[in-house]
């Protein structure tokens, strides 16, 4: 091929120029590629701490602690619950009466004798005293007033004659129904089916609240004092 000096020849690129070009080039790829990654991480992170908060909220669903309510084992607050500070409640042995600000009463000083409360219906009202020193061993009293139906009081009284650490008697001066009450803790349903009534149990049948952990629910009064 003859060379015509009137026509430009192309000339190939410089050695210097087609390094910059391989390396902006590799530059512009690797940029990308961590360009990538970094979206990519960020999506799991995310992803991640999505699912991490919605397992940690099924969790306390689960174990029914949440904050701003008095939960219990089967989740949710205790609509209701009325408290008392424990340690202002008294818990001296005395005798005779005892004027205690809440009916029934959720503390206080008590008798030395406790009714029994494995699971025991009475039919009879119960002296304060002696049913304060129950609660006190981590016993749940269950007590009703003359408002209550008898297929309530039928169905309480299967319940917790099923359940150790509980009793159950009628109670002439209470504002409620039905009413729950455990060491400084209490509620009021309108009937047996109040699922606040398992909640309850569940919750405070030797619950934390109990002064007397591991005292017996046996061994005291089987029957209402004259």
């Amino acid at each position: 091929m003859s060379f015509d000096p009137r026509y430009p020849q192309p000339q190939a690129p410089a050695p210097g120029a087609r390094s910059t070009r391989n390396r902006a080039i590799a530059i512009g790829l690797s940029a990308a590629v961590v360009a990538g990654l970094v979206a990519f991480g960020s999506f799991m992170l995310l992803d991640n701490s999505a699912a991490d908060e919605k397992s940690d909220n099924a969790s306390a669903a689960h174990d029914g602690k949440h904050p701003g309510g008095h939960g219990d084992a089967k989740g949710g607050a205790i609509e209701g619950l009325k408290s008392w500070d424990a340690a202002k409640l008294g818990r001296r042995h005395v005798a005779g009466t005892v004027d205690y600000p809440m009916k029934p009463p959720v503390g206080g000083d008590h008798n030395a004798s406790w009714m029994n409360c494995d699971g025991d219906v009475y039919e009879k009202a119960l002296p304060d005293v002696n049913a304060v020193h129950s609660l006190e061993h981590g016993a749940v009293w269950v007590t009703y007033n003359g408002s209550a139906a008898e297929t309530d009081v039928a169905a309480l009284a299967e319940r917790v004659e099923k359940t150790p650490f509980t009793l159950m008697s009628p109670y002439a001066g209470q504002e409620g129904v039905i009413t729950l009450s455990a060491w400084g803790k209490q509620v009021t349903v309108d009937s047996a089916d109040d699922r606040r009534v398992d909640q309850f149990l569940t919750e405070y049948v030797q619950g934390a609240q109990t002064p007397e952990p591991g005292a017996p629910c046996t061994g005291g009064l089987a029957t209402v004092p004259q």
